[in-house]
């Protein structure tokens, strides 16, 4: 347990969290919508700091990240909680509980960094769970592997405040963001959130220089609606056509028992964003003609992905080996 960042003390020793939009106001001994911060005696307290659920070492195309030194492993950790309430949730059984209720483990960031350089990993993936709600062990951690030159991701659903995020993007090197619907409406019945700062999330971090790769999980029922994923594709489009843009496949998991999301739809989805961005992939889908990285500008195929076995074969640098062309790739 550590004191939190980013919170106001207010009367009565009530607090006001400032970490994520949700600005949680909590009298002395309540938790967050996060349930990971926690008002004692009116201070606010990040009750997960160095407590883990899972430590694995993942490919990094498992993020998913197709863009960012593809075919490496990178040690990847998570921990409880989320300031999302999805009922689609896969990780429900992480996210959607307290540290009271579910086993975790102590570890400290010195020995993750031990752990990251025996494994040989490109660096570190805060995932799993929520990892802005994890904002001060992730700070530490993240500062620890910039020093010793290796990588720090997060996979989130960038529900976070400017000023945390601005303070920790200059030590992120990758992120891959949900894009969960180009709907307000989306988000406040099925997040309890809301769309704008997700949106400023995404712009925040592309403005600082990080990769930045979008994931949209199509929801059978709830977000299936082509004219609306037409106007999510525009919006990334607007932002940079190089953005990477995994559309995936749900399937029934936590409080939901929809019907798997249809393999035409996905396939419609990709043609439509495929219009207009030159770099999309279906997740949770076997086809490797749609998983793989094919040169906008001579249609050589320049990374090759079956499941988790990934083959770089077209590419000089970040550059296509076949015509020259410059590829929206970090391998260095």
């Amino acid at each position: 347990m550590k004191e939190a960042r980013f919170f106001q003390k207010g009367e009565a020793q009530e607090v006001q969290c400032g970490l994520c939009p949700h600005h949680c106001r909590l009298s002395e001994g309540k938790t967050g919508v996060c349930r990971v911060r926690k008002n004692i005696r009116g201070t606010l307290y990040a009750l997960t700091y160095g407590k883990v659920t899972s430590i694995a070492l993942d490919p990094v195309e498992k993020k998913p990240l197709y863009h960012f030194y593809p075919g490496r492993d990178i040690l990847s950790v998570g921990s409880v909680g989320c300031n999302f309430r999805c009922p689609f949730c896969q990780n429900w059984h992480i996210s959607q509980v307290g540290p009271e209720e579910y086993p975790l483990y102590d570890v400290t960031p010195e020995a993750l960094l031990c752990l990251a350089e025996e494994k040989a990993s490109l660096g570190i993936s805060f995932t799993y769970n929520e990892p802005f709600i994890w904002w001060e062990f992730v700070y530490d951690v993240a500062v620890l592997f910039r020093d010793r030159g290796l990588k720090n991701v997060l996979v989130t659903n960038g529900y976070v405040e400017k000023e945390p995020l601005r303070e920790l993007l200059p030590l992120i090197d990758a992120m891959n963001i949900d894009l969960k619907a180009f709907d307000e409406d989306f988000y406040r019945r099925y997040c309890r959130a809301h769309l704008a700062p997700v949106l400023a999330t995404i712009e925040q971090a592309l403005e600082a220089g990080v990769h930045v790769e979008l994931t949209h999980l199509v929801v059978t029922g709830l977000n299936d609606d082509l004219e609306k994923f037409r106007n999510l594709v525009d919006w990334v489009a607007t932002l940079s056509s190089s953005i990477p843009l995994h559309i995936s496949r749900y399937f029934p998991a936590y409080e939901l028992s929809h019907p798997p999301t249809s393999i035409a739809f996905l396939e419609r989805a990709f043609q439509i964003a495929r219009e207009k961005l030159p770099f999309v992939y279906l997740g949770n889908v076997w086809d490797e003609a749609k998983n793989s990285t094919f040169c906008p500008s001579c249609g050589n195929v320049v990374v090759v992905r079956r499941g988790y076995n990934v083959q770089v074969v077209g590419l000089d640098g970040s550059r296509c080996r076949f015509c020259g062309n410059e590829l929206p790739f970090v391998l260095s």
